[in-house]
C-alpha cells in the first residue's frame, strides 16, 4: 500500500474471537496497526471522528474493516450502512467476519453493499489460513482507491 502504514479496524464484542484475528493478522505481518472496537458505537464514533476521536491525526483512516453481526450497542448491519452511505467512508473495505451463515444476514450484508462475507471456521488452523488470504487480497493484490 506504497509504504504506508497499514491499518485494520477490527469491530468484534467476543474477546476470544478478537484475540485470534489480532494474533493472526500479526503473525502474517498483515497490518501494522490494529484497532479494536468493542461496540458498534465506539466503532461509529472513531469512524465519524466525534468525541474523543475527533483528532484525524490520532484517529485514521483504516485501511480495512472487519466487522462483526452482533454487537452491542449499534449491531454491525447498522454500522455497515452507516458507513457505505458516507462519500468519505464508502470505498473503506468492509468483510464482516461472523458466525452466521444465516441467508438473511448475507442478503442484508450485500444489500448495504458489504465488500466481502465471510464465516469465521471452528479450527485454529483453516482460521489463520482464512485471516492470512483476507489480508493479502484486500490489503496486498486488490487495487482500490486512495482513501
Amino acid at each position: 500500500m506504497n509504504g504506508e502504514p497499514v491499518l485494520v479496524m477490527l469491530v468484534e464484542d467476543n474477546i476470544d474471537h478478537a484475540e485470534l484475528v489480532i494474533r493472526t493478522l500479526e503473525d502474517h505481518r498483515i497490518a501494522n496497526k490494529i484497532k479494536h472496537f468493542m461496540d458498534g458505537q465506539t466503532a461509529l464514533d472513531y469512524l465519524f471522528r466525534r468525541g474523543e476521536y475527533e483528532d484525524p491525526k490520532t484517529s485514521p483512516r483504516p485501511h480495512m474493516i472487519l466487522l462483526d453481526l452482533r454487537l452491542p450497542r449499534v449491531d454491525g448491519l447498522e454500522v455497515l450502512h452507516q458507513i457505505k452511505e458516507r462519500d468519505e467512508l464508502k470505498n473503506v473495505p468492509v468483510i464482516i467476519l461472523t458466525t452466521s451463515e444465516a441467508e438473511k444476514d448475507v442478503a442484508r450484508a450485500y444489500d448495504n453493499h458489504v465488500n466481502s462475507y465471510l464465516v469465521k471456521p471452528v479450527g485454529f488452523d483453516e482460521f489463520s489460513k482464512l485471516m492470512n488470504d483476507l489480508g493479502f487480497y484486500w490489503l496486498g493484490w486488490n487495487t482500490h482507491p486512495r482513501i
